[in-house]
């Protein structure tokens, strides 16, 4: 018998108790935020054998695959005091945004972890060396409320149409046009490294400022690869997606959908790596936060083959 994705299996006396527990032990949310706990504080320790990790294990830091132990295992220095974990039961996957310090510095952490027979299958992680934001987000104290709520058991949809809606933001983005159906309640925000997006006061009134749309508005003023979802957790209504946003650099405007023209200070290609997590209700985006790290241009997740990652194609 294979044991389930969860259960922590070690050396031959915890077989005997396997057999009768393996198939009653749930991936549920304490578990899987163990393994969080785990993995942080093997990596704050700079001691990889302090968690179990599967044969095999594949490990990926801002997109390039490392040794388990390597790239930000050398330097982290504290865990910080935001966090915001999502569980995904039935796939035996959890995510984690969260501050940490790296050699003393403020960052922000987007993790993901697969667990299978009771190891760490798959790690995959954006640091985002982000100092200004990992501040903001530990001075907002805790994620927003909506994060943390269950939906109601009677009214949660299946991981299909959760990934479905969410796929809707990035197949707007992709189509740019502003004209389509694009799935935000009234009150949606976005928050992106700790800052807020959406909504807020206009930093110039006489020009132009996308930051003081709506999640809705921004998207029909046209303005907006890669696409894998990755962790669905049901209870919750939340999505975990991994992407990319290209800039080529040779576009020096752009004009709305109201006519006008705006700038929008590209003058070089570059890539955003992003980790974007969506809290859906009863089939619209109510709220967005993301983790967001400048890549070099064009660059693979460490997850894709060369032509997925070139896709447009929602992946989960």
């Amino acid at each position: 018998m294979k044991p389930g994705p969860c259960l922590l299996v070690r050396g031959a006396a915890a077989l005997i108790l396997f057999a009768a527990a393996a198939a009653a032990a749930p991936c549920d949310r304490p578990t899987l935020e163990r393994w969080v706990d785990r993995y942080l504080d093997a990596v704050m320790a700079h001691a990889p054998d302090r968690v179990l990790l599967a044969p095999g294990v594949r490990f990926t830091e801002n997109g390039q695959r490392l040794e388990v132990g390597d790239g930000f295992w050398n330097t982290a220095s504290g865990r910080g005091s935001y966090r915001l974990v999502v569980a995904d039961a039935a796939a035996g996957q959890v995510a984690c945004f969260g501050t940490v310090r790296e050699n003393g510095k403020p960052a922000i952490l987007a993790l993901r972890l697969r667990i299978e027979g009771g190891a760490i299958a798959e790690i995959e992680t954006l640091v985002a060396r982000d100092e200004p934001g990992a501040l903001r987000l530990e001075q907002l104290g805790a994620p927003h409320p909506v994060f943390l709520a269950p939906v109601p058991a009677a009214g949660r949809a299946a991981r299909a149409d959760l990934v479905r809606t969410a796929n809707r933001y990035f197949a707007g983005l992709e189509r740019n046009d502003g004209r389509g159906d694009y799935p935000f309640t009234p009150d949606c925000n976005r928050l992106e490294n700790g800052q807020q997006t959406t909504n807020r006061p206009a930093a110039h009134p006489q020009g132009f400022d996308i930051s003081a749309l709506g999640c809705r508005e921004q998207f029909e003023t046209g303005f907006f690869r890669d696409r894998r979802f990755v962790v669905v957790d049901e209870e919750r209504g939340l999505v975990l997606a991994f992407v990319f946003f290209d800039h080529a650099g040779n576009i020096p405007q752009v004009t709305l959908t109201d006519g006008r023209t705006v700038p929008i200070g590209v003058a070089r290609p570059w890539t955003w790596e992003i980790a974007e997590l969506f809290k859906i209700e009863r089939g619209r985006i109510r709220q967005i936060e993301a983790v967001v790290q400048e890549s070099p241009y064009g660059m693979n997740s460490g997850w894709s083959s060369w032509t997925e990652g070139l896709s447009g194609e929602a992946r989960f």
